[in-house]
């Protein structure tokens, strides 16, 4: 028993010193992990991405094209990678087409609303694809597990959800909804490292910590609703996160796969040169205001 931990505290070190290694462009959003399956490598990591990016770009050709209307929801555990994935799936995205919905505590004239109403003014029109970081199922989680809701409300969401999305469904949307699942050590050491690094430090609330100290009651939560909320028509994908590369990319991959789209890349184009007609004449550097170039 003790080498069977001591060999998981020396896998997770592991873990821990080939994450490090990855130079991270954007704080704790750099998707990383450890390992040695060739996902896990940065450089394999990239090479893949870019693939993935680009049938991005030609889904998102798709759904313009075809006025889809596409709503991806991901939810998950508190530092499972969530935002990592979604800012991977927009970086080469028209944010005309492709839009992140994050919404913040409901204001006190939105807790008077119909629960979903304020969700309802997020979703898609024809051509655009919305992701939805964090979601509905806020009443299912944090609202259950901190006491934010009556059982009342509780029991009332369980019961109107599965329809409320088959309403969605019958209207035309596509629906796809992922749950990123994390371990308690692996979530544990991206708190730490959250703590530790300034850039870091405000991705954790003193509900995040509370969140912690509640593990067992989200997971609870998490089983009971998928109990109500998996159906036929809408099932919840599961994304393995403790390696947020690997994640990243199988995340991305299944997405391109849920829907299927042709390739509407556009013939090459050719720039046409510029007609520099006579009569204009730059005004002076003088009369504008430049910003100080420090950098040079």
């Amino acid at each position: 028993m003790a080498k069977e931990k001591k060999h998981k505290k020396a896998k997770h070190k592991a873990r821990a010193e080939d994450e490090d290694k990855v130079i991270a462009s954007s704080a704790e959003d750099e998707p990383s992990g450890g390992g040695e399956k060739e996902g896990s490598t940065k450089k394999f990591f990239e090479k893949e991405l870019k693939k993935l990016q680009v049938e991005l770009v030609k889904l998102q050709e798709w759904v313009k094209a075809q006025g889809l209307k596409v709503v991806v929801i991901f939810e998950g555990r508190d530092a499972a990678g969530k935002g990592g994935v979604i800012k991977r799936i927009t970086q080469g995205l028209n944010p005309r087409i492709c839009r992140i919905v994050a919404l913040g505590t409901p204001t006190e004239r939105e807790k008077t609303q119909w629960y979903f109403q304020r969700y309802v003014a997020h979703l898609p029109a024809a051509g655009e694809l919305v992701l939805f970081d964090r979601s509905w199922y806020n009443r299912a989680g944090v609202e259950r597990v901190m006491g934010f809701c009556t059982e009342d409300e509780y029991t009332e969401f369980l019961r109107s959800c599965p329809e409320f999305e088959r309403m969605l469904l019958r209207s035309g949307m596509i629906l796809i909804k992922y749950w990123f699942s994390v371990s308690d050590e692996e979530q544990e050491r991206r708190f730490q490292q959250r703590i530790n690094t300034p850039t870091k430090r405000w991705k954790l609330s003193p509900m995040d910590l509370e969140s912690r100290a509640k593990w067992v009651e989200y997971s609870k939560a998490k089983d009971e609703m998928f109990a109500y909320t998996v159906t036929k028509q809408s099932p919840w994908y599961v994304v393995n996160a403790d390696n947020k590369m690997v994640a990243c990319l199988n995340c991305i991959h299944h997405l391109l796969s849920m829907i299927a789209y042709d390739d509407l890349t556009p013939e090459p184009i050719e720039l046409p040169a510029i007609h520099k007609g006579s009569g204009y004449e730059r005004p002076p550097r003088t009369y504008q205001t430049y910003v100080p170039e420090v950098y040079k």
